[in-house]
């Protein structure tokens, strides 16, 4: 197994939140900071998950809060909505407005009505100068027309946020849609799937990704990476996806630690936030 014990790792996305980790939500972080983790980002996923990814922040120092309402509850937005999340996001621990995007795959709320929100939520993130985490699912060309208006108003009239503008949450698209993102500057983020045994394709992708524009995430309580697989995912398990990164990259374990660190730092502006 990897030493890890002087390695600083960041899950730059994690629903702490959810269910799943009622009765042991502690004790998840204990395993977390003992795995050598620092950072954890918390994205709500509606008007009462962002609060309470927030509320977290509050209780746990290595939690750090983003707020929005997900593609596949669209249909929660109403008149008030704006300004809930925008009142959200003064909080000092909150760093990015997300989870944001476009969903076909689940088709849970009208396409159009998705494309609309998603907008809205961008507007939010710019007249608030924080970044973006964006939940694509077979959306990828819509996802990116959208992103290249956005970044062009960015670059006029929030030139900073054009530079650190947002991260491809678990990014399963292909080759040329991720240097399409990173053009536009944006991080590309890996979960666990990147150590399944049949995921060949993904693996060549991040091979081709330089370490300076990927971040790593658990997506938890989902996609457990190996050998874990089956199992409810957590935090301290983003060593394994650093691991395998390292591995398909042949560096060095901790380079590979630090550098995605640094990006979730480049991104997120901690020391800004905290």
């Amino acid at each position: 197994m990897t030493d890890i014990s002087h390695a600083v790792l960041t899950d730059t996305h994690c629903h702490l939140d959810f269910s799943a980790f009622e009765n042991d939500r502690l004790e998840v972080l204990e395993r977390a900071k003992k795995a050598g983790l620092t950072h954890i980002v918390n994205p709500g996923i509606n008007i009462s998950s962002s609060f309470e990814a927030v509320n977290l922040s509050e209780k746990y120092p290595e939690v750090y809060a983003a707020v929005g309402i997900h593609p596949n509850d669209a249909t929660t937005w109403n008149d008030g909505s704006f300004d809930q999340i925008n009142n959200l996001t003064k909080h000092l621990k909150v760093v990015a407005i997300g989870e944001i995007g476009l969903d076909y795959y689940r088709d849970q709320a009208p396409r159009e009505l998705q494309r609309q929100l998603f907008r809205e939520q961008l507007r939010l993130a710019a007249q608030n100068n924080l970044p973006v985490i964006i939940h694509s699912r077979q959306a990828s060309s819509d996802i990116l027309s959208i992103l290249i208006e956005w970044i062009a108003d960015l670059k006029t009239d929030h030139p900073r946020l054009a530079q650190r503008p947002g991260v491809l949450h678990s990014y399963s698209g292909d080759l040329e849609t991720a240097r399409q993102a990173i053009e536009l500057n944006f991080k590309i983020g890996i979960t666990g799937p990147v150590t399944f045994h049949n995921a060949s394709k993904l693996q060549q992708l991040v091979t081709a990704i330089p370490l300076t524009h990927l971040l790593v995430e658990t997506d938890a309580p989902f996609l457990t990476p190996h050998p874990h697989r089956g199992q409810r995912n957590e935090p301290a398990y983003v060593r394994l996806v650093v691991e395998k990164i390292a591995e398909l990259h042949k560096q060095p374990f901790a380079l590979v630690a630090e550098t995605t660190t640094q990006n979730a730092t480049m991104l997120f502006n901690w020391r800004e936030q905290a």
